[in-house]
């Protein structure tokens, strides 16, 4: 519906994480969603606390590599879940990200927001996320990145 996040999706990834956890594996999770899933109520706002909580065992716990990846749109509970926990957090060019509809935003505040605040490239000057990565360049990017964790796990034993 929407491409919002319901109960099963929720289930889904949360299932994911914890067999990443067991299996002690690097964790990749590509974000497009415009949020939860409002029509299934607190059930639907309770994914955001139950992958959080198995992200938390993940990169806390067990210390292990996340790696977040937005795509156009990434809003609502899943920017600030699994969206915005990865140990780096990657974007698309172009990509749409907020917690809230800038409309949403405008009739809440009472007053317009600059446009254009909710692209990835503005929230990147901001600080929001540590890359603005071209689709095409991805796999190059990820597998350097992997290079890299892999080494300084390696280096830390």
């Amino acid at each position: 519906m929407g491409g919002s996040m319901g109960s099963t999706v929720g289930d889904k990834i949360t299932h994911l994480i914890e067999y990443a956890t067991n299996q002690l594996l690097p964790l990749i999770l590509v974000c497009a969603s415009r949020g939860a899933r409002m029509q299934e109520g607190s059930l639907s706002l309770m994914q955001m606390a139950k992958i959080s909580s198995a992200l938390y065992d993940y990169q806390t716990n067990k210390k292990l590599f996340y790696l977040s990846i937005l795509t156009s749109p990434t809003t609502g509970r899943v920017t600030t879940s699994f969206g915005m926990l990865g140990d780096i957090i990657i974007a698309e060019p172009n990509t749409y990200i907020a917690f809230a509809d800038k409309r949403v935003i405008e009739r809440t505040l009472k007053k317009a927001i600059p446009e254009g605040s909710q692209a990835a490239e503005y929230l990147f000057q901001k600080g929001l996320f540590d890359s603005i990565v071209p689709h095409s360049l991805l796999k190059g990017v990820l597998s350097k990145l992997f290079q890299f964790h892999n080494f300084f796990s390696l280096t830390e034993k």
